[in-house]
């Protein structure tokens, strides 16, 4: 009984020592953690397991040099979360790129089939002219030349062949 009186005495005075420890050297030890961790939130919870450590040592530990044990506490700490972050940062895995959904394939090849088939549906000169301009890129000038009209037809075909496409794609 005289042996687990002591023991709550030693714990009392491990839990009394260790408050004015806290109470004493916390904002400081947290400044030192902020300035090696770069990370307020890291830093925190560094110095709280440090208390947490130096009171499960605390019989072993020099209450003399307390304050000393437990900046040293939180210098290891906190070297060991860098090394930890630096592990993380390394094996992150890379970002997935951004994919197309399985559908845009087969919605795109719709709309071209559309597009074929209402080009199909209009007067030839028309679709000549939409042909040229859209899928080749020809200037009016050049589709003048290669279809023997004058430019003026040209911008009159390529005008209602796009209205009677617009109309066409339109439709549900």
């Amino acid at each position: 009984m005289a042996a687990v009186i002591g023991e709550q005495e030693s714990v009392i005075d491990a839990d009394t020592a260790l408050a004015e420890l806290y109470a004493g050297h916390y904002a400081r030890l947290v400044r030192l953690a902020v300035l090696l961790l770069r990370d307020q939130g890291l830093a925190e919870d560094v110095v709280q397991d440090s208390f947490v450590a130096v009171h499960q040592k605390w019989r072993r530990i020099d209450q003399g040099s307390a304050p000393a044990y437990l900046a040293r506490t939180v210098v290891n700490r906190s070297r060991s979360a860098l090394r930890h972050r630096t592990v993380v940062a390394r094996h992150r895995p890379e970002p997935l790129p951004d994919v197309a959904g399985a559908d845009v394939t087969v919605l795109a090849s719709e709309r071209r089939s559309a597009v074929i088939d209402a080009l199909a549906d209009l007067p030839t000169r028309q679709r000549e002219v939409l042909a040229l301009r859209y899928y080749l890129d020809y200037s009016e000038r050049e589709i003048a030349n290669a279809l023997g009209i004058s430019q003026g037809a040209v911008k009159a075909h390529a005008s209602r062949g796009a209205a009677a496409l617009r109309t066409s794609l339109e439709k549900p």
